[in-house]
């Protein structure tokens, strides 16, 4: 019998997706219209695509609160990226 050569490949992290609920509800078109960094398109998609350039990540952001932050590369980078968008989306949190 031969013996399997143990396979041992080196791998990095590219990309990380958390989750996260601000616990209310947001106006998405208020967001996107205050901020450049912002899109929102209810017609194609039903969150609003928040791009942060430091740390690069992109966000989606959902009427409910609920986030999604994809491409950051460190637990670090989503905390930082999820604050930025905390200060983007302060002053347009809906009445419940």
């Amino acid at each position: 019998m031969s013996k399997k050569k143990m396979l041992r490949p080196e791998f990095r992290v590219e990309n990380i997706v958390a989750s996260a609920d601000l616990g209310a509800d947001l106006d998405l078109y208020a967001i996107a219209k205050a901020s450049a960094d912002v899109d929102y398109e209810p017609e194609q998609f039903p969150g609003a695509i928040c791009k942060i350039h430091d740390p690069k990540a992109a966000l989606l952001l959902f009427k409910n609160g609920k986030i999604i932050c994809t491409g950051a590369k460190t637990e670090a980078d989503i905390r930082k990226a999820i604050n930025q968008v905390i200060k983007i989306v302060k002053n347009y949190v809906l009445a419940s």
